[in-house]
């Protein structure tokens, strides 16, 4: 969700890609048990431009992101929880290359540690 300074939401995004992983020995997760995939891109003027909204595992589709930048886009925001392995491995290039390709701002906070899972989130 994306709030505005009033406090009332500017525009509400349901993340697209869902993310099932088997890493054999390593972690299974599967997000699409307990969550529906949503269907529409989202973004919402604000005082600062306009926020293109996504969700963790969008961070692999530049699909995604195209569609953003060309809706008008000038900031995108990728809050996540990307997993240690695959954090270390692609986390940072992945927002570099979504930044770059789009020409735009890139906020992407992420969680840190041991999550409720159990598995490690970034480092």
């Amino acid at each position: 969700m994306l709030i505005g300074a009033d406090g009332k939401y500017l525009a509400v995004y349901r993340k697209i890609h869902l993310f099932d992983v088997d890493l054999p020995g390593r972690v299974t997760f599967k997000e699409s048990d307990g969550k529906l995939a949503g269907t529409e891109v989202v973004s919402a003027e604000t005082v600062h431009g306009t926020i293109g909204l996504s969700v963790c595992y969008d961070l692999r589709f530049p699909e995604l992101y195209r569609r953003l930048a060309f809706a008008g886009a000038r900031i995108l925001t990728i809050p996540s929880a990307f997993t240690f392995p695959t954090g270390e491995a692609h986390w940072e290039a992945l927002i570099r290359a979504r930044a770059i390709e789009n020409q735009c701002y890139v906020i992407a906070p992420a969680q840190f540690g041991l999550n409720v899972h159990g598995f490690h989130d970034l480092w």
